[in-house]
């Protein structure tokens, strides 16, 4: 079994694991809380959940990254896209673990 540390997006994940636990609204929080379901059906040790932190994820990762300089909408598909590896690459392993 690979460690998650091994996973492609898993800086994003990990740290998005700390900072939901601790509280703040980052963008790897907001990743986080955007693919809870899925995370946690591949097996991911989640948080206990606080909903009403991030009641709409995805448009709280948006306003963080339209506050920071360059292209939102492109960062926030590049995000994206690397939480979905990361959950295809999560989903892999419990797979083939069983």
């Amino acid at each position: 079994m690979i460690p998650l540390d091994q996973l492609p997006g898993s800086e994003l994940i990990l740290r998005g694991l700390t900072d939901y636990a601790e509280g703040r609204v980052t963008k790897e929080s907001c990743l986080l809380a955007v693919a809870w379901t899925r995370l946690q059906r591949g097996g991911l040790p989640m948080p206990a959940r606080t909903p009403e932190r991030f009641p709409e994820p995805e448009m709280q990762l948006y306003s963080i990254l339209r506050s920071e300089p360059g292209d939102a909408y492109s960062r926030y598909n590049s995000l994206l896209r690397r939480l979905i590896s990361f959950e295809q690459s999560l989903e892999h392993q419990k797979s083939h673990a069983a």
